[in-house]
Protein backbone atom coordinates (compact mmCIF):
# COMPACT_ATOMS: atom_id res chain seq x y z
CA UNK A 1 0.00 0.00 0.00
CA UNK A 2 2.62 2.43 1.09
CA UNK A 3 4.81 1.31 -2.26
CA UNK A 4 1.14 2.29 -4.07
CA UNK A 5 1.34 5.66 -2.35
CA UNK A 6 5.06 6.40 -3.28
CA UNK A 7 4.40 5.54 -6.61
CA UNK A 8 1.22 7.80 -7.21
CA UNK A 9 3.19 10.63 -5.67
CA UNK A 10 6.05 10.62 -7.80
CA UNK A 11 3.94 9.54 -10.88
CA UNK A 12 0.61 11.42 -10.39
CA UNK A 13 -0.37 14.91 -11.52
CA UNK A 14 1.03 16.74 -8.89
CA UNK A 15 4.01 15.53 -9.39
CA UNK A 16 4.48 16.03 -13.35
CA UNK A 17 3.33 19.84 -12.41
CA UNK A 18 5.45 20.00 -9.81
CA UNK A 19 8.25 19.13 -12.12
CA UNK A 20 6.79 21.99 -14.39
CA UNK A 21 6.74 24.54 -11.67
CA UNK A 22 10.50 23.60 -10.49
CA UNK A 23 11.89 23.86 -14.04
CA UNK A 24 9.99 27.27 -14.34
CA UNK A 25 11.89 28.27 -10.83
CA UNK A 26 15.19 26.92 -11.98
CA UNK A 27 15.29 28.61 -15.52
CA UNK A 28 14.13 31.85 -14.03
CA UNK A 29 16.87 31.46 -11.41
CA UNK A 30 20.10 30.23 -13.54
CA UNK A 31 19.23 33.73 -16.11
CA UNK A 32 18.31 36.41 -13.03
CA UNK A 33 21.82 37.21 -12.16
CA UNK A 34 22.46 39.50 -15.52
CA UNK A 35 22.38 43.19 -15.85
CA UNK A 36 21.86 44.65 -12.50
CA UNK A 37 19.03 45.43 -9.66
CA UNK A 38 15.66 47.38 -11.31
CA UNK A 39 14.83 50.43 -10.44
CA UNK A 40 11.60 49.06 -8.63
CA UNK A 41 13.94 46.44 -6.68
CA UNK A 42 16.03 49.10 -5.23
CA UNK A 43 12.99 50.59 -3.96
CA UNK A 44 12.04 47.47 -2.81
CA UNK A 45 15.76 46.41 -1.20
CA UNK A 46 15.09 49.73 0.98
CA UNK A 47 11.82 49.47 2.51
CA UNK A 48 13.00 46.23 3.18
CA UNK A 49 15.67 47.33 5.44
CA UNK A 50 12.68 49.30 7.01
CA UNK A 51 10.15 46.77 7.76
CA UNK A 52 6.77 48.24 8.29
CA UNK A 53 3.36 47.10 8.48
CA UNK A 54 2.68 49.48 5.28
CA UNK A 55 4.15 51.36 2.77
CA UNK A 56 3.49 54.54 0.40
CA UNK A 57 3.63 52.40 -2.52
CA UNK A 58 2.33 48.98 -1.52
CA UNK A 59 1.51 47.18 1.31
CA UNK A 60 4.14 45.32 3.56
CA UNK A 61 3.94 41.76 2.02
CA UNK A 62 6.35 41.96 -0.64
CA UNK A 63 9.30 44.02 1.25
CA UNK A 64 8.48 41.32 4.10
CA UNK A 65 9.62 38.81 1.15
CA UNK A 66 12.53 40.93 0.41
CA UNK A 67 13.71 40.95 3.93
CA UNK A 68 13.86 37.42 3.99
CA UNK A 69 15.89 36.80 0.81
CA UNK A 70 18.09 39.41 1.97
CA UNK A 71 18.52 37.45 5.40
CA UNK A 72 18.94 33.92 3.46
CA UNK A 73 20.96 35.29 0.26
CA UNK A 74 22.76 38.86 1.42
CA UNK A 75 23.16 41.14 -1.47
CA UNK A 76 22.34 38.71 -4.43
CA UNK A 77 20.78 39.36 -7.57
CA UNK A 78 19.39 35.76 -7.87
CA UNK A 79 18.85 35.58 -4.49
CA UNK A 80 16.67 38.78 -4.01
CA UNK A 81 14.36 37.69 -7.18
CA UNK A 82 14.67 33.92 -5.94
CA UNK A 83 11.04 34.05 -4.30
CA UNK A 84 9.55 35.87 -7.20
CA UNK A 85 10.72 33.08 -9.46
CA UNK A 86 9.09 30.46 -6.84
CA UNK A 87 5.67 32.80 -7.16
CA UNK A 88 5.75 31.98 -10.48
CA UNK A 89 6.38 28.68 -10.00
CA UNK A 90 3.49 27.94 -7.85
CA UNK A 91 1.18 29.39 -10.51
CA UNK A 92 2.40 27.17 -13.33
CA UNK A 93 1.15 24.56 -10.76
CA UNK A 94 -1.76 25.94 -9.22
CA UNK A 95 -2.96 26.38 -12.99
CA UNK A 96 -2.46 22.82 -13.75
CA UNK A 97 -4.08 21.71 -10.63
CA UNK A 98 -7.18 24.12 -11.55
CA UNK A 99 -7.50 22.86 -15.08
CA UNK A 100 -7.53 18.92 -13.61
CA UNK A 101 -10.03 19.87 -11.01
CA UNK A 102 -12.18 21.60 -13.96
CA UNK A 103 -12.08 17.85 -16.03
CA UNK A 104 -9.15 18.48 -17.89
CA UNK A 105 -6.93 15.49 -18.20
CA UNK A 106 -2.71 15.28 -17.69
CA UNK A 107 -2.31 16.57 -21.84
CA UNK A 108 -5.06 19.74 -20.86
CA UNK A 109 -3.48 20.77 -17.39
CA UNK A 110 0.28 20.49 -19.03
CA UNK A 111 -1.16 22.68 -22.22
CA UNK A 112 -2.74 25.18 -19.71
CA UNK A 113 0.37 25.40 -17.21
CA UNK A 114 2.98 25.65 -20.47
CA UNK A 115 0.05 28.69 -21.87
CA UNK A 116 0.35 30.44 -18.27
CA UNK A 117 4.36 29.89 -18.32
CA UNK A 118 4.89 31.48 -21.75
CA UNK A 119 3.00 34.37 -21.02
CA UNK A 120 5.08 38.33 -20.99
CA UNK A 121 3.73 38.68 -17.87
CA UNK A 122 4.61 35.58 -16.34
CA UNK A 123 7.66 35.41 -17.63
CA UNK A 124 8.80 38.92 -17.18
CA UNK A 125 7.55 39.03 -13.38
CA UNK A 126 9.52 35.58 -12.32
CA UNK A 127 12.75 37.60 -13.34
CA UNK A 128 12.70 40.36 -10.98
CA UNK A 129 11.27 40.98 -7.53
CA UNK A 130 7.83 43.10 -7.79
CA UNK A 131 4.71 42.72 -5.88
CA UNK A 132 3.26 42.07 -9.09
CA UNK A 133 5.23 38.96 -9.20
CA UNK A 134 3.06 37.58 -6.02
CA UNK A 135 0.05 39.86 -6.64
CA UNK A 136 -0.39 37.28 -9.67
CA UNK A 137 0.35 34.17 -7.27
CA UNK A 138 -2.41 35.39 -5.05
CA UNK A 139 -5.26 35.74 -8.19
CA UNK A 140 -4.63 32.36 -9.11
CA UNK A 141 -4.60 30.86 -5.98
CA UNK A 142 -8.12 32.59 -5.05
CA UNK A 143 -9.23 31.11 -8.37
CA UNK A 144 -8.04 27.44 -7.39
CA UNK A 145 -9.56 27.57 -4.42
CA UNK A 146 -13.19 29.53 -5.64
CA UNK A 147 -12.97 25.94 -8.08
CA UNK A 148 -12.49 23.94 -5.39
CA UNK A 149 -15.60 25.55 -3.69
CA UNK A 150 -17.69 25.18 -6.37
CA UNK A 151 -16.86 21.42 -7.23
CA UNK A 152 -17.09 20.43 -3.34
CA UNK A 153 -19.80 22.89 -1.82
CA UNK A 154 -17.42 21.91 0.69
CA UNK A 155 -18.17 25.80 2.70
CA UNK A 156 -14.65 25.36 4.78
CA UNK A 157 -13.23 26.47 1.33
CA UNK A 158 -14.51 30.35 1.71
CA UNK A 159 -12.08 30.37 4.64
CA UNK A 160 -9.23 29.49 1.71
CA UNK A 161 -10.36 31.97 -0.32
CA UNK A 162 -10.78 34.90 2.33
CA UNK A 163 -7.20 34.29 3.31
CA UNK A 164 -5.64 34.66 -0.40
CA UNK A 165 -7.33 37.38 -0.36
CA UNK A 166 -6.33 38.72 2.60
CA UNK A 167 -2.92 37.93 1.09
CA UNK A 168 -3.65 39.71 -2.03
CA UNK A 169 -4.48 42.69 -0.39
CA UNK A 170 -1.40 42.64 1.98
CA UNK A 171 0.09 42.64 -1.45
CA UNK A 172 -1.07 45.29 -3.82
CA UNK A 173 -4.48 46.71 -3.78
CA UNK A 174 -6.03 45.78 -7.03
CA UNK A 175 -6.72 42.42 -5.54
CA UNK A 176 -9.39 44.96 -4.80
CA UNK A 177 -10.74 44.21 -8.69
CA UNK A 178 -10.94 40.22 -8.53
CA UNK A 179 -12.72 40.30 -4.76
CA UNK A 180 -15.67 43.09 -7.13
CA UNK A 181 -15.47 39.62 -9.46
CA UNK A 182 -15.82 37.31 -7.07
CA UNK A 183 -19.19 38.96 -5.24
CA UNK A 184 -20.29 39.75 -8.89
CA UNK A 185 -20.05 36.16 -10.34
CA UNK A 186 -21.74 35.11 -6.62
CA UNK A 187 -24.58 37.42 -7.68
CA UNK A 188 -25.11 36.31 -11.15
CA UNK A 189 -25.05 32.94 -10.88
CA UNK A 190 -26.74 29.89 -8.73
CA UNK A 191 -23.72 30.55 -6.01
CA UNK A 192 -26.06 33.42 -4.69
CA UNK A 193 -27.34 30.21 -2.50
CA UNK A 194 -23.64 30.59 -0.31
CA UNK A 195 -24.75 34.06 1.08
CA UNK A 196 -26.95 32.11 3.43
CA UNK A 197 -24.12 30.50 4.73
CA UNK A 198 -21.92 31.34 7.90
CA UNK A 199 -19.35 30.48 6.32
CA UNK A 200 -18.80 33.05 4.17
CA UNK A 201 -18.64 35.81 7.24
CA UNK A 202 -15.80 32.95 8.14
CA UNK A 203 -14.20 33.79 5.12
CA UNK A 204 -14.94 37.97 5.29
CA UNK A 205 -13.20 37.57 8.58
CA UNK A 206 -10.24 36.01 7.52
CA UNK A 207 -9.24 38.23 4.66
CA UNK A 208 -10.21 41.02 7.43
CA UNK A 209 -7.97 39.39 10.19
CA UNK A 210 -5.04 38.99 7.93
CA UNK A 211 -4.93 42.57 6.53
CA UNK A 212 -5.85 44.17 9.71
CA UNK A 213 -2.32 45.38 10.13
CA UNK A 214 -2.09 47.13 7.06
CA UNK A 215 -5.73 48.85 7.93
CA UNK A 216 -4.12 50.29 11.11
CA UNK A 217 -1.13 51.70 9.13
CA UNK A 218 -3.14 53.27 6.93
CA UNK A 219 -5.41 54.56 9.54
CA UNK A 220 -2.13 56.25 11.39
CA UNK A 221 -0.77 57.56 8.34
CA UNK A 222 -3.87 59.30 6.82
CA UNK A 223 -4.81 56.39 4.03
CA UNK A 224 -1.65 57.81 2.42
CA UNK A 225 -1.72 55.06 0.12
CA UNK A 226 -4.45 56.28 -1.41
CA UNK A 227 -3.41 59.64 -2.00
CA UNK A 228 0.08 57.77 -3.67
CA UNK A 229 -2.81 55.45 -5.99
CA UNK A 230 -4.41 58.71 -7.22
CA UNK A 231 -1.56 60.67 -8.06
CA UNK A 232 -0.19 57.71 -10.09
CA UNK A 233 -3.58 56.64 -11.96
CA UNK A 234 -3.76 60.62 -12.70
CA UNK A 235 -0.28 59.95 -14.21
CA UNK A 236 -0.66 57.19 -15.95
CA UNK A 237 -3.80 58.82 -17.69
CA UNK A 238 -2.07 62.47 -18.52
CA UNK A 239 1.16 59.61 -19.96
CA UNK A 240 -1.49 57.78 -22.20
CA UNK A 241 -0.55 54.65 -20.17
CA UNK A 242 -4.42 53.72 -20.30
CA UNK A 243 -4.79 53.49 -23.82
CA UNK A 244 -5.44 50.71 -25.42
CA UNK A 245 -6.45 48.83 -22.69
CA UNK A 246 -8.85 46.34 -24.59
CA UNK A 247 -6.61 45.69 -27.75
CA UNK A 248 -3.70 45.01 -25.55
CA UNK A 249 -5.29 42.62 -24.09
CA UNK A 250 -4.30 40.39 -26.93
CA UNK A 251 -0.98 40.67 -26.72
CA UNK A 252 0.36 42.00 -23.31
CA UNK A 253 -1.37 39.94 -20.75
CA UNK A 254 -0.54 36.54 -21.83
CA UNK A 255 1.75 35.45 -25.08
CA UNK A 256 -0.31 35.94 -28.03
CA UNK A 257 -0.35 32.24 -29.51
CA UNK A 258 -2.72 31.61 -26.41
CA UNK A 259 -5.27 34.00 -27.54
CA UNK A 260 -7.67 30.93 -28.90
CA UNK A 261 -7.01 29.58 -26.02
CA UNK A 262 -8.51 31.87 -22.87
CA UNK A 263 -11.09 33.13 -25.53
CA UNK A 264 -12.29 29.34 -25.45
CA UNK A 265 -12.05 29.49 -21.96
CA UNK A 266 -14.42 32.02 -21.81
CA UNK A 267 -17.21 30.60 -24.06
CA UNK A 268 -16.61 26.98 -22.75
CA UNK A 269 -17.77 29.66 -18.75
CA UNK A 270 -20.59 31.24 -20.68
CA UNK A 271 -21.81 29.03 -23.63
CA UNK A 272 -21.44 25.21 -22.69
CA UNK A 273 -23.06 23.20 -20.44
CA UNK A 274 -20.32 21.76 -18.62
CA UNK A 275 -18.66 24.87 -17.60
CA UNK A 276 -21.68 26.37 -16.47
CA UNK A 277 -21.00 24.95 -12.74
CA UNK A 278 -17.79 27.08 -13.01
CA UNK A 279 -19.69 30.11 -14.65
CA UNK A 280 -18.39 32.03 -11.62
CA UNK A 281 -14.90 32.52 -12.73
CA UNK A 282 -15.87 33.74 -15.95
CA UNK A 283 -17.80 36.33 -14.03
CA UNK A 284 -14.22 37.24 -12.33
CA UNK A 285 -12.56 38.05 -15.52
CA UNK A 286 -15.35 40.00 -16.77
CA UNK A 287 -16.29 42.13 -13.81
CA UNK A 288 -12.47 43.46 -13.32
CA UNK A 289 -12.30 43.33 -16.81
CA UNK A 290 -14.96 46.60 -17.18
CA UNK A 291 -13.97 47.53 -13.83
CA UNK A 292 -10.78 48.79 -15.11
CA UNK A 293 -12.24 50.03 -18.38
CA UNK A 294 -14.30 51.92 -16.56
CA UNK A 295 -11.70 53.04 -14.13
CA UNK A 296 -8.86 53.44 -16.95
CA UNK A 297 -6.63 51.22 -15.34
CA UNK A 298 -3.06 49.90 -17.41
CA UNK A 299 -3.75 46.93 -19.97
CA UNK A 300 -1.46 44.42 -17.63
CA UNK A 301 -3.29 45.08 -14.63
CA UNK A 302 -5.77 41.90 -15.85
CA UNK A 303 -3.08 39.65 -16.52
CA UNK A 304 -3.14 37.75 -13.29
CA UNK A 305 -7.14 36.59 -14.21
CA UNK A 306 -5.95 34.52 -17.60
CA UNK A 307 -4.58 31.65 -15.95
CA UNK A 308 -8.01 30.08 -15.25
CA UNK A 309 -9.38 30.94 -18.36
CA UNK A 310 -6.04 29.01 -20.01
CA UNK A 311 -7.07 26.33 -17.61
CA UNK A 312 -10.90 26.12 -19.05
CA UNK A 313 -10.12 27.11 -22.14
CA UNK A 314 -7.46 23.76 -21.91
CA UNK A 315 -10.42 21.58 -21.06
CA UNK A 316 -12.55 22.66 -23.85
CA UNK A 317 -9.70 21.85 -26.51
CA UNK A 318 -9.21 18.36 -24.73
CA UNK A 319 -12.92 17.99 -24.93
CA UNK A 320 -12.86 19.02 -28.42
CA UNK A 321 -9.80 17.34 -29.60
CA UNK A 322 -11.30 13.76 -28.56
CA UNK A 323 -14.20 14.21 -30.75
CA UNK A 324 -12.23 14.21 -33.61
CA UNK A 325 -10.90 11.29 -35.18
CA UNK A 326 -7.51 9.56 -33.89
CA UNK A 327 -5.35 11.28 -36.89
CA UNK A 328 -6.74 14.48 -36.60
CA UNK A 329 -6.09 14.61 -32.58
CA UNK A 330 -2.79 13.50 -33.06
CA UNK A 331 -2.30 16.51 -35.89
CA UNK A 332 -4.16 19.05 -33.69
CA UNK A 333 -1.35 17.88 -30.61
CA UNK A 334 1.38 18.27 -32.51
CA UNK A 335 0.50 22.12 -33.79
CA UNK A 336 -0.37 22.67 -30.66
CA UNK A 337 2.68 21.65 -28.68
CA UNK A 338 4.75 23.40 -31.59
CA UNK A 339 3.24 26.54 -31.84
CA UNK A 340 3.27 26.86 -27.87
CA UNK A 341 7.32 25.55 -27.89
CA UNK A 342 8.22 28.26 -31.19
CA UNK A 343 6.04 30.96 -28.91
CA UNK A 344 7.29 30.22 -25.71
CA UNK A 345 11.06 30.68 -26.79
CA UNK A 346 10.14 34.14 -28.74
CA UNK A 347 8.55 35.34 -25.33
CA UNK A 348 12.10 34.22 -23.13
CA UNK A 349 14.15 35.98 -25.83
CA UNK A 350 12.76 39.33 -25.50
CA UNK A 351 11.47 38.39 -21.73
CA UNK A 352 14.27 37.52 -19.68
CA UNK A 353 17.26 38.63 -19.06
CA UNK A 354 19.34 36.40 -21.72
CA UNK A 355 20.59 38.82 -24.59
CA UNK A 356 24.25 40.04 -24.19
CA UNK A 357 24.25 43.63 -22.75
CA UNK A 358 23.88 46.12 -25.03
CA UNK A 359 24.09 43.76 -28.12
CA UNK A 360 21.53 44.11 -30.91
CA UNK A 361 19.42 41.52 -29.52
CA UNK A 362 19.77 43.43 -25.99
CA UNK A 363 18.09 46.38 -27.50
CA UNK A 364 15.17 44.89 -29.52
CA UNK A 365 14.70 42.85 -26.20
CA UNK A 366 14.63 46.07 -24.16
CA UNK A 367 12.74 48.00 -26.67
CA UNK A 368 9.97 45.43 -26.60
CA UNK A 369 9.74 44.77 -22.64
CA UNK A 370 11.02 48.73 -21.87
CA UNK A 371 12.59 47.51 -18.44
CA UNK A 372 16.22 46.01 -19.05
CA UNK A 373 17.62 49.41 -19.22
CA UNK A 374 16.04 50.43 -15.96
CA UNK A 375 18.80 47.39 -14.36
CA UNK A 376 21.71 49.50 -15.82
CA UNK A 377 24.45 52.51 -14.46
CA UNK A 378 23.30 52.60 -10.68
CA UNK A 379 26.86 51.32 -9.52
CA UNK A 380 28.05 54.30 -11.65
CA UNK A 381 26.05 56.34 -10.25
CA UNK A 382 26.96 55.78 -6.61
CA UNK A 383 30.45 55.88 -7.79
CA UNK A 384 29.85 59.48 -9.63
CA UNK A 385 28.55 60.54 -5.98
CA UNK A 386 31.43 58.92 -3.98
CA UNK A 387 34.31 61.04 -6.32
CA UNK A 388 32.44 64.16 -5.30
CA UNK A 389 32.30 63.55 -1.87
CA UNK A 390 35.74 63.17 -1.66
CA UNK A 391 36.76 66.30 -3.01
CA UNK A 392 35.45 68.00 -0.94
CA UNK A 393 36.79 69.42 2.41
CA UNK A 394 36.51 67.44 5.55
CA UNK A 395 34.51 69.63 7.65
CA UNK A 396 31.83 69.77 4.23
CA UNK A 397 31.65 66.35 4.47
CA UNK A 398 31.10 65.83 8.09
CA UNK A 399 27.39 67.41 7.36
CA UNK A 400 27.20 65.61 3.82
CA UNK A 401 23.35 64.86 1.88
CA UNK A 402 22.52 62.90 -0.43
CA UNK A 403 19.21 64.50 -2.04
CA UNK A 404 18.05 61.95 -4.61
CA UNK A 405 15.37 62.64 -6.86
CA UNK A 406 13.53 59.25 -6.62
CA UNK A 407 12.91 55.52 -5.19
CA UNK A 408 15.62 54.30 -7.53
CA UNK A 409 18.37 56.34 -6.37
CA UNK A 410 18.05 56.73 -3.06
CA UNK A 411 18.23 53.11 -3.28
CA UNK A 412 21.19 52.59 -5.24
CA UNK A 413 23.08 54.86 -2.86
CA UNK A 414 21.82 53.23 0.47
CA UNK A 415 22.82 49.58 -1.46
CA UNK A 416 26.20 50.76 -2.65
CA UNK A 417 26.88 53.76 -0.82
CA UNK A 418 28.29 51.88 2.53
CA UNK A 419 31.04 50.68 0.77
CA UNK A 420 31.98 54.40 -0.07
CA UNK A 421 31.20 55.50 3.05
CA UNK A 422 28.34 57.95 1.77
CA UNK A 423 25.61 58.66 4.46
CA UNK A 424 21.77 57.75 3.70
CA UNK A 425 20.32 59.18 0.86
CA UNK A 426 17.12 61.07 1.53
CA UNK A 427 14.36 61.57 -0.84
CA UNK A 428 10.59 63.36 -0.67
CA UNK A 429 9.65 60.42 -3.08
CA UNK A 430 6.82 58.07 -1.39
CA UNK A 431 7.80 56.12 1.69
CA UNK A 432 11.66 57.73 1.81
CA UNK A 433 9.77 61.10 2.59
CA UNK A 434 8.70 59.19 5.98
CA UNK A 435 12.07 58.37 6.89
CA UNK A 436 12.87 62.12 7.06
CA UNK A 437 15.86 64.06 6.54
CA UNK A 438 18.45 63.01 9.22
CA UNK A 439 19.43 64.30 12.17
CA UNK A 440 21.37 66.76 12.14
CA UNK A 441 20.07 67.71 9.11
CA UNK A 442 22.74 68.28 6.03
CA UNK A 443 24.41 71.70 5.28
CA UNK A 444 25.65 70.62 2.15
CA UNK A 445 23.95 68.31 -0.29
CA UNK A 446 25.14 66.37 -3.57
CA UNK A 447 21.72 66.27 -5.53
CA UNK A 448 20.81 63.47 -7.76
CA UNK A 449 18.16 62.99 -10.31
CA UNK A 450 16.74 66.69 -9.10
CA UNK A 451 15.88 69.39 -11.80
CA UNK A 452 17.82 72.69 -11.70
CA UNK A 453 15.61 75.31 -11.44
CA UNK A 454 13.88 73.42 -8.02
CA UNK A 455 17.64 73.44 -6.33
CA UNK A 456 18.45 76.93 -7.21
CA UNK A 457 14.85 77.76 -6.06
CA UNK A 458 15.55 76.06 -2.86
CA UNK A 459 19.56 76.78 -2.08
CA UNK A 460 21.65 79.70 -2.11
CA UNK A 461 24.08 78.20 -4.23
CA UNK A 462 23.99 75.13 -6.23
CA UNK A 463 27.06 74.07 -8.85
CA UNK A 464 26.78 71.92 -11.85
CA UNK A 465 29.67 69.12 -10.32
CA UNK A 466 29.17 66.23 -12.57
CA UNK A 467 26.92 64.07 -14.55
CA UNK A 468 25.95 60.37 -14.76
CA UNK A 469 26.90 57.66 -17.49
CA UNK A 470 27.54 54.14 -17.60
CA UNK A 471 30.17 52.19 -18.94
CA UNK A 472 27.70 50.39 -21.78
CA UNK A 473 26.03 53.72 -23.39
CA UNK A 474 23.14 52.46 -22.11
CA UNK A 475 20.28 55.35 -21.51
CA UNK A 476 18.58 54.41 -18.53
CA UNK A 477 14.73 56.01 -18.81
CA UNK A 478 14.76 56.14 -14.82
CA UNK A 479 17.60 59.01 -15.24
CA UNK A 480 17.34 60.09 -18.41
CA UNK A 481 17.28 63.77 -18.14
CA UNK A 482 18.08 63.68 -14.98
CA UNK A 483 22.02 62.71 -15.57
CA UNK A 484 22.98 66.47 -14.15
CA UNK A 485 24.76 66.18 -10.41
CA UNK A 486 24.79 69.16 -8.35
CA UNK A 487 26.05 70.04 -5.54
CA UNK A 488 24.43 72.37 -3.16
CA UNK A 489 24.64 74.89 -0.35
CA UNK A 490 22.66 76.86 2.50
CA UNK A 491 19.17 75.87 2.18
CA UNK A 492 17.00 78.94 1.91
CA UNK A 493 14.46 78.01 4.60
CA UNK A 494 14.62 75.79 7.80
CA UNK A 495 14.50 71.96 6.63
CA UNK A 496 11.29 71.11 8.61
CA UNK A 497 9.26 73.81 6.32
CA UNK A 498 11.44 72.53 3.56
CA UNK A 499 10.25 69.08 4.32
CA UNK A 500 6.85 69.53 4.34
CA UNK A 501 6.46 71.00 1.19
CA UNK A 502 8.76 68.10 -0.46
CA UNK A 503 6.32 65.21 -0.28
CA UNK A 504 5.79 63.45 -3.82
CA UNK A 505 4.50 60.66 -5.27
CA UNK A 506 6.02 58.16 -8.36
Amino acid sequence: MLARIWKSALTGDLAVLGTVGAIGVLLHTLTNGQYGFHRDELGTLDNARHLAWGYVEYPPLTPFMGRVELGLFGISLRGFRFFAAVAEGLVLVLTGLATRELGGKRQAQLVAALAVGIGGHSLFHGSFLSYTSFDYLWWVLVAYFVIRLLQSDDPRWRIAIGTAIGLGMMTKYAMAFLVAGVVGGVLLTPARRYLRSPWLWCGAAAAVVVMLPNVVWQLQHHFVSFEFLKSIHARDIRWGRADGFLLNQFWKCANVATVPLWCAGLWYLFAVPDGKRYRLLGWMYVVPLLAYLVARGRDYYLAPAYPMLLAAGAVWGEQWVLSLSTRSALTVRRITWRVLAMAGLAAAAVTLPVAPLNSAWWRVADRMNGNFNSEIGWQELVETVAKIRVSLPVQEQARLGILAGDDGEAGAVNLYGPAYGLPRAISGMNSNWLRGYGDPPPRTVIAVGMERDFLDRNFDSCELVGRLTNRYGVENSAINGYADVFLCRDLRQPWPEFWRQFKYFG
